[in-house]
């Protein structure tokens, strides 16, 4: 399972629902990696989604605990460990691991990062002025390493880097997929 994020130099990734960096390089990568794949993400950020519609071309997975949420063309689980069980009993084959993206939001990354073994971070060299939800530090956590660094890119007044981590112990020994 893999995670894409945008994130300031403070692991900042949003303020009010909202996206701190809009960056049109950002979302050219997000929708080349998840086109055809399943999305999880919840109630929230689909709502901050354009019309707060699903995603398209993608199977939208939406966590809510609200339980007569519902969203046309989305698939609703009421908690996490629903999503758990339905993906360990096939409810989501032909697809695999490398198939399912976490786009948030804050509470949603948290869950899933124990079952993630990639993270795709657009990191924006600034720290936002206004933020009210953060991404867990990898660069601070031994069970995470840098595998891949693009080089620089500039956007309106914001620099940034495509960042890859990859996963090279799991000290919560958790597998989605066995």
């Amino acid at each position: 399972m893999n995670v894409i994020v945008n994130a300031d130099q403070n692991w900042a990734i949003g303020n009010e629902g909202k996206l701190l960096f809009p960056l049109s390089q950002d979302l050219k990568r997000f929708k080349a990696l998840t086109t055809g794949k399943i999305v999880v993400m919840g109630r929230k950020t689909l709502q901050s989604l354009p019309d707060g519609k699903p995603l398209p071309n993608r199977i939208n997975i939406i966590l809510s605990r609200k339980k007569d949420f519902r969203a046309k063309g989305t698939v609703i689980f009421t908690s996490p460990i629903g999503f758990v069980r339905a993906v360990r009993n096939g409810f989501f084959k032909p697809y695999i691991g490398n198939d399912f993206f976490v786009i948030g939001g804050g509470q949603i990354y948290r869950q899933f990062l124990p079952f993630c073994n990639t993270v795709y971070v657009t990191r924006v060299e600034s720290a936002s002025p206004a933020a009210d939800t953060f991404f867990p530090n990898l660069d601070e956590n031994p069970d995470w390493q840098i595998i891949e660094v693009s080089d620089k890119m500039i956007e309106s007044e914001w620099t940034f880097r495509f960042v890859t981590y990859r996963r090279i112990k799991n000290t919560t020994k958790v597998n989605l997929f066995t």
